[in-house]
């Protein structure tokens, strides 16, 4: 497995800038950052900030560069980079399915290319989705995403030693009377606070409710 590369951050960029005012050499600048003299260089060029309207601003800056960077980004997005993808997954989207469903899918179909679920989130959430709405047809109908800190599992309504594959033997195997099955059934609030509730003894298969 490769080097894991991670994008320079607005503060080494405000530092190229305030070093590149005062001639540091490359070398130096990648010295102390601890990166590679490439992506210095790379990064010089390829973010340098020029307008017609004001030739004598010509020059690398921080802030600019962060935003070029990250416009970038935004634009090799695989939803971005594929409309008729994208507009795949709208489809679907709006028809019900989740982004698990959707990824999920696509892997089971050799869809290519094709995106993961966290990459149809995080389109959801960009300013492109948040202009389609597209949070409202997620299950949650949540506006806007969770930290990723706070997602994390819940734990179990019923603890492990009171899971129906813990039952003592009698009952499991039927041997004896007086053990009931029951189920619970909530209609939506439409239609008011009614609920049905069934029982059934697990021997003689009698019902109640």
């Amino acid at each position: 497995m490769g080097a894991v590369y991670t994008q320079l951050s607005i503060t080494e960029r405000r530092k190229i800038e305030r070093w590149r005012h005062v001639k540091v050499p490359v070398d130096e600048m990648a010295r102390v950052l601890k990166r590679c003299r490439s992506t210095i260089f790379r990064e010089l060029k390829r973010n340098h900030f020029s307008d017609e309207c004001m030739p004598k601003c010509d020059g690398y800056y921080g802030a600019a560069a962060q935003l070029m960077a990250a416009d970038r980004r935004a634009r090799q997005r695989k939803l971005i980079k594929y409309p008729e993808l994208c507009k795949r997954v709208i489809e679907h989207i709006k028809n019900g399915w989740t982004p698990e469903q959707i990824g999920n899918r696509m892997i089971h179909e050799g869809t290519k290319p094709r995106v993961c679920q966290e990459t149809i989130y995080r389109y959801i959430y960009s300013k492109d989705g948040q202009r389609d709405d597209l949070w409202w047809y997620l299950p949650t109908h949540r506006v806007a995403r969770r930290p990723r800190r706070t997602r994390r599992r819940r734990e179990p309504k019923f603890h492990r030693d009171v899971r129906i594959l813990f039952r003592p033997d009698d009952v499991a195997h039927r041997r004896e009377f007086g053990h009931w099955e029951a189920d619970l059934m909530l209609f939506k609030q439409k239609l008011g606070q009614t609920n049905v509730t069934s029982l059934v003894e697990r021997v003689s298969r009698s019902q109640s409710s």
